[in-house]
């Protein structure tokens, strides 16, 4: 697993100390090379109150149920023969006091790691190839990494704010989003799938904070897991923003209309039509139920179905 670490103003570190941005091209060149063989990468934000042990653990157990689930079920992924992915962990300081002053400040931190000074978009940038233009142009049919690679980016709870952010940061150079719709003729690279688990963001956050969304460039869907028994995202997020979160209630209101569907079985195929929409809220309150104190389920997204959930959305990119 790689990792890139960001300290509070989102500089990219390398050995704890900030990498000057006028190395930044090259310091990503030499971090950001897939290994030989690489067919998907998969890029992994954590959320709130994560330090960066307990990140990678996250990571690591997500990649070992996806490994687990391709393992168990090769069948429902036909597309995905080889499979080969390459994770890459992003962590930032995260933590902070558990109050509504510390929740706001982490808030902002998210959003901010991607701004004038903040280099997480950089880091989703350099994967696509946006920063590496010296590589090469390899177009194709399907739209990938620089590479050849398929990327999916996967957040969780203030990582899904993060990662809105970077593809925003990434919009200035013009795209689409979904999969049914022909790839934009003038980028040789996209973002290929978007996984959102228990988003700490307001449910309007598509229409009103993150609208660079439906220009950025976004081929696959976005997809946002909830729950009602995460209460982070529900009743604390009413104290701290006077709003539901996403996480809790699902998206409402987006650029485009949002689809409804449940979250699966591992057993169970999710058919194109399921996912091939440019937003769409996966009810999983019947998977993500356990988790002690306030959060509720906030962080039991760590399971056989999202699993499933992230190997379908690499399969239908094919």
């Amino acid at each position: 697993m790689k990792t890139v670490d960001l300290d509070e103003s989102g500089r990219v570190l390398d050995g704890g100390h900030p990498v000057p941005v006028h190395r930044l091209d090259d310091h990503f060149a030499e971090a950001l090379r897939p290994p030989p063989g690489t067919t998907d990468i998969v890029l992994y934000v954590h959320g709130w109150q994560t330090g960066p042990e307990a990140a990678e653990r996250a990571a690591g157990r997500l990649l070992a149920l996806v490994a687990e689930q391709y393992r168990r079920h090769p069948d429902l992924y036909p597309a995905l023969a080889p499979w080969a992915p390459w994770p890459v962990l992003v962590r930032w300081p995260s933590r902070s006091g558990p109050l509504r002053g510390g929740y706001r400040r982490i808030r902002d931190r998210a959003h901010a790691l991607s701004g004038a000074d903040g280099h997480a978009g950089r880091v989703i940038g350099s994967l696509l190839g946006y920063l590496d233009a010296g590589r090469g142009d390899p177009r194709s049919p399907v739209l990938a990494g620089r590479d050849g690679q398929y990327l999916h980016l996967v957040g969780h709870s203030f990582g899904c704010r993060v990662l809105c952010e970077a593809v925003q940061w990434a919009a200035q150079e013009r795209g689409t989003l979904g999969w049914s719709r022909p790839g934009p003729t003038h980028l040789p690279f996209t973002v290929d799938s978007m996984l959102l688990l228990q988003m700490a963001a307001p449910r309007d956050a598509f229409a009103e904070t993150f609208t660079a969304l439906a220009e950025a460039p976004l081929r696959g869907p976005l997809v946002a897991t909830y729950t009602q028994r995460d209460w982070a995202t529900g009743f604390w997020h009413r104290v701290a923003e006077r709003r539901a979160g996403i996480g809790s209630q699902g998206i409402g209101t987006a650029p485009q209309p949002v689809s409804a569907i449940r979250m699966l079985a591992p057993d169970t195929p999710y058919p194109p039509s399921a996912l091939d929409h440019w937003f769409v809220s996966v009810d999983a309150g019947a998977v993500f139920v356990n988790g002690r104190g306030p959060a509720g389920a906030h962080s039991d997204h760590l399971r056989p179905e999202s699993a499933h959930l992230l190997l379908s959305l690499a399969g239908h990119s094919r």
